[in-house]
Formats: C-alpha cells, structure tokens, sequence
C-alpha cells in the first residue's frame, strides 16, 4: 500500500485520511468508543471554549479528559485530566504503548508508514481518558476538521468557533470551503451549537445539518445583551437561573467562546444527563485559566502581555483587545511588539493590522522549519512605513525590548513558537526576581 502524496513548495507532505489513526486505535483497543466527547472545531476560539467547558464540567463534579494543540512549552500540556496536565511518567507510558502498536502494525504491512506526530499524540490522550475512566473528554480539533485525527470519535456534542481564512494550503482558498471542513466534524441526527457568523459559513452549516438531519443551537442566547468591557461581568440566563459570567480571559472576542461553552454545558445538562447545575457553569467559567490570550504578566514597571494571535482574525481580536485594555488613550497605548510568524501566514495582512498600534516593533526568530524568514518579515513592515528592528534570538529580542521599554508594556504575539518561548523566560526571570 502506497499512501498518497501531494506537493506544496516542492515538498512531499501526506494526503489527510482517517484510516491510518483508525487502524492504529483498532491495535489499540478502540479507546475512543469508552467514554462520550465534545468536539471543537473552528479558526480562532477553540482552545478558550474547549479550557471553559472543561472547566464547568470539573466543577460539576464530573470527571473530564482535555486535548487541545499545541502547547506553549510542554507536550504534556496538551492532554489534562480534570484540568491538571498529564506527569512525565504517565505520558511517557502512553507514547511507548502507542510507539509499540505502531511499529507492530508498520511491520505486519497494516500500516504503511509511522504515524504521524498529531496522530500518535491524539491516540495517547484517547488511550489516557479510557483508561482513566473519564466520564466525558473535550476534544479540541488540529486543523480543519473532517479528516482530522480526532474526528474519530462519535461525540455528544459538535462545537464550531468563529472561521476565517487559515491553513489555505490545506483546507481551501474561500471561507466557505474552510466551513465546509470543519463541518466534517457533523454527525447524523447530532447536534451542532455554533454562533452566526459570516453569511457563507452560516449556509454552510445549514446546508449540511439539513443533509444530516442535525439539530442546530444557537448560542447567542449566552451573548451579553450590550458589549461590555474585556474585564466585566454580565449576567446571562443558564438552567433556569441567572448567573454572573466573570471570566479570567480578557477580550470582547472571548464572550463568543464563553457563550459557546455554557450552551455545550447546558446541553449536556438537559440533553445528556450531566450534572450540570447553574452554579457549578458559573464557578466554572470564573475557573478557567487559559495562558497566552490576551495574557498580562507584570515585571517591575513592564507589563508584558502575551497572545497566540496567529492569523489575520487573531491579530485583529488582539487589537481590538488592547485598545481595551488601554482605554482608548493614546498615552496608555502599548509601546512595543515583538512579532514573528509561520510562513504560510499572510505576514504582511497581519503587520497591517498590529504594526501602526505601537511605538517599536522588534522582529524576533522562531525556532521551527516553518517560520517566516527575517526579511519577509522586514519587508512586510517596510511596506507599511514601519522600519522594525531585526532580533538575532527571542533572548536578544526581549533584552531590546526591555531596554527600549523600562517602563510600560511590551506584546508578544504572531506563534506560538515565539510566545512560549518568550513567557516562559519572562516567568523565570520574574521568578527569580522575587
């Protein structure tokens, strides 16, 4: 069996199927049929509402898997158990298991490759929640959705965030074709909760869910009736009851993914059985740490805040927050960026968007293959007017930045890569300090 390849920038990458992590679960034992799951799809949201969701079903009472991607500094970030993350020895235990069934099946001919990185990692966390004995596991989607390695499961539940343009290359070139993707994650007579959104998303879904005979929520009733400030509460109605809604996670964007998570967790309530109570979504929510979005960390008299905002919709969320977070005073406006970003990012829509909100945009190398190199990342600033000043290493680029910025507030944003990076230095050095 030869598996399919295609090319992109001259490079041989695997067609996406669900065989090969299917075959792989089966020498496993099928651990995604023991327990019942969320899925979570989308561009932008999915961690935020996957950590909210887990975290009112933990204070339900109700023990709960999570798998999200990627991480920030540690593998073993991805896969928690009741929100604390999987110990090395444990997830050491796991891979070998999975290591093992996969160099069996590639001998036997059953497989015909080693699976990949995202596939071993799904098939650890899924072999993990079964034999822990979750009693539901919240699943964040990796990328598009109909073939990926999560979508092996059969779920409860099918949640979709907000969707733009992303993973182009891989997912197609229009909004709605990326929709048509992530509503892979659709199952026959299933339910759907999502939010409207673009118009050519919304057809989308509609489309689908009439062939499958899904049952849409909308979770707009969990939306404040008026926008309200990143850092305020609001009161929505849950379970028969009022409850307050004051979350940890800053940003007007987050209020989306916050609605998403309570109408999740009221449907498990009352369509599934879940011990669910008002109380226990509002403890919840006010519960959950997701580090990284719209992150403040003080460290003297620098605030940093640090922000996964790695696409065109992230950088605009990431914009809007800080105007926010800032007042709308030009005094209090953030001074200083450091940017880096992957390759298939559209690096300068991205400069665009954030660059003109700061006094100094340091740019600051990545450590993976796929970053963008240093001068399209100059060059993308150039085009904007902005001459942005070139980091030989994320250290080198936080010392410029503190140097430049003793006193007020330094972002770092544009990866993942660069952002975890950068915090974890940040948090020891602050550590060290005290």
């Amino acid at each position: 069996m030869v598996p399919e390849l295609h090319t992109i920038a001259g490079q041989p990458r695997r067609k996406f199927s669900l065989d090969e992590i299917r075959i792989l679960l089966g020498a496993l034992g099928d651990p995604q049929r023991r327990f019942p799951s969320v899925l979570i799809a989308g561009t932008n949201g999915k961690g935020s509402t996957a950590a909210t969701l887990a975290a009112i079903l933990k204070a339900s009472g109700v023990r709960t898997g999570l798998y999200t991607s990627p991480h920030l500094e540690r593998v073993n970030e991805r896969i928690r158990l009741d929100s604390e993350e999987i110990a090395d020895d444990a997830f050491a235990s796991l891979f070998f298991k999975v290591d093992e069934a996969a160099r069996r099946l590639v001998r036997e001919g059953r497989l015909p490759q080693f699976p990949s990185f995202f596939e071993v990692l799904t098939a650890q966390a899924l072999l993990c929640f079964a034999e822990k004995k979750v009693e539901i596991a919240v699943l964040e989607v990796g990328m598009g959705g109909r073939l990926d390695a999560t979508n092996v499961v059969d779920p409860l539940l099918s949640i979709i965030t907000d969707i733009s343009l992303d993973h182009t290359e891989w997912l197609g070139s229009t909004i709605g074709a990326i929709a048509r993707e992530k509503a892979g994650i659709l199952r026959p007579e299933g339910t759907l909760i999502h939010l409207a959104q673009d118009p050519s998303v919304d057809s989308v879904f509609r489309e689908v869910a009439r062939e499958l005979g899904v049952r849409e929520v909308n979770a707009a009733a969990y939306l404040p009736k008026v926008e309200v400030a990143p850092a305020s509460s609001y009161a929505v109605k849950a379970r028969g009851e009022s409850i307050e809604v004051s979350s940890q996670l800053q940003g007007v964007h987050q209020q989306r993914n916050l609605a998403l998570a309570i109408a999740s967790a009221v449907e498990l309530a009352e369509g599934h059985g879940f011990a669910v109570t008002a109380k226990a979504i509002e403890a919840g929510i006010r519960q959950t740490l997701w580090p990284a979005r719209l992150e403040r960390i003080g460290q003297g008299e620098i605030e940093w805040i640090f922000d996964v905002a790695h696409n065109p919709a992230g950088a605009s969320a990431l914009r809007a927050g800080l105007a926010g977070l800032c007042g709308g005073s030009g005094e209090m406006r953030p001074r200083t960026l450091m940017f880096s970003c992957l390759r298939d990012k559209p690096v300068e829509e991205m400069a665009r968007i954030l660059f003109p909100f700061f006094d100094q945009v340091i740019c600051a190398p990545i450590r993976t293959a796929r970053a963008t190199p240093m001068d399209e990342l100059l060059a993308a600033a150039r085009t904007i007017g902005i001459a942005a000043v070139p980091a030989a290493s994320v250290g080198e680029a936080l010392a410029l930045a503190r140097e430049s910025t003793p006193r007020g507030t330094i972002v770092v944003s544009g990866s993942v890569y660069l952002v975890g990076e950068a915090r974890a230095v940040v948090l020891q050095r602050r550590g060290e300090e005290k």
